[in-house]
């Protein structure tokens, strides 16, 4: 039977996915409901911010309503409000975060201001009992790093990218391609019919010290391939997919394998964790797989739904927060950027006082 008094509702609105969801303390999924916005950004091949913040303010109140009428669940049940406050497009965020604290001031409920980061790194432990410390890639369309998570708000940083995500690096692969949007799923559907060695693609900072990335170069190197093609057939295409995602796997691999000797070195066990939109890539996970084991880490992934964007992760991070007493005052900013990792430097957009 579930504890009402432990639901916390989750509100996610970082980027183009407009999400609510209800989850209890013992880490259920009451009820969820998402909205792509794909259809409305696929002709511009990319997210376009001020689309993506229109359709979050049309869409939302309807999507709370919806998932708590699936539950049955009233905003007197609720223990806390938990929203997305950052880090992502600012437009979007403002949509959810202002509508949860309407909410929390309203219903007077609690208010947990989640870092959208935080959710993805603690969406593992949704899905499966994942003690800390755990070793983390957290890959995705705007970011990719490399953090020890020690604990609910408490990361160690061990790497971050030098310039572009490597979600974004699918994204314009895909674009460069003709393949579609969203790029990351368009772009492994046509590695799977390709030859990976056909086009030789660099593979940037691989077999460096360190555990940083880099996947602009990797970009340009692709663009460079396709225009030197002046009509390039469907079997280049899929040549040319699988030689690049072969190219990224090989780097995030090269670049995991680094940091994991450096946190077992630090924490001495534990497990390998990917979370984030790319971790939903099939080959990205077995390529994970194989670098945990010389290294005597659990390889853990969540389901691939509870990868990309979605309001249970946010929902459950509330969850952890609330237990640690760690709620927001409703004057809580809205941030563009919001970084991991105690070493990590203060947000520089947050109002002077708010940081």
């Amino acid at each position: 039977m579930t504890d009402r008094a432990a639901i916390v509702l989750g509100i996610e609105t970082s980027c183009d996915e407009t999400a609510a969801a209800l989850v209890d303390g013992d880490g259920r999924v009451l009820a969820e409901r998402i909205a792509s916005q794909d259809e409305e950004h696929r002709a511009y091949g990319g997210v376009v911010p001020e689309i993506a913040a229109r359709a979050h303010v049309e869409r939302l109140d309807h999507l709370i309503a919806a998932t708590l009428a699936e539950a049955d669940v009233g905003f007197a049940d609720l223990a806390a409000v938990a929203a997305t406050a950052g880090p992502g497009l600012i437009g979007g965020v403002m949509v959810g975060l202002v509508t949860g604290k309407a909410i929390a001031a309203v219903h007077r409920r609690p208010l947990v201001a989640v870092n959208h980061l935080e959710g993805h790194a603690l969406s593992i432990r949704l899905a499966e009992a994942v003690p800390f410390p755990y070793l983390l890639l957290l890959v995705s369309g705007g970011h990719c790093q490399l953090l020890a998570v020690e604990g609910v708000g408490r990361y160690r940083r061990y790497g971050t990218t030098l310039d572009d995500a490597a979600g974004e690096a699918f994204d314009k692969a895909a674009k460069l391609l003709g393949l579609g949007f969203p790029g990351g799923p368009a772009v492994e559907r046509a590695a799977r019919e390709g030859d990976g060695a056909r086009f030789a693609l660099p593979r940037p900072l691989e077999g460096r010290p360190g555990a940083d990335f880099s996947f602009s170069g990797l970009k340009t190197a692709l663009a460079h391939r396709v225009a030197a093609l002046a009509e390039p057939t469907p079997r280049d295409i899929a040549d040319l997919a699988a030689a690049f995602q072969a190219a990224v796997v090989a780097v995030l691999a090269d670049r995991t394998a680094n940091a994991a000797r450096a946190f077992v070195t630090d924490y001495g066990t534990g497990a390998l964790v990917v979370a984030g939109g790319v971790a939903a890539n099939g080959a990205v996970r077995a390529a994970l797989q194989v670098v945990a084991r010389p290294h005597g880490l659990r390889f853990a992934a969540p389901p691939p739904r509870l990868c990309t964007d979605n309001a249970a992760m946010i929902a459950w991070a509330g969850v952890e927060r609330l237990r640690l007493g760690l709620t927001d005052a409703l004057d809580v900013p809205a941030r563009a950027r919001w970084p991991l990792g105690h070493d990590a430097p203060a947000p520089m957009d947050a109002p002077a006082g708010a940081r």
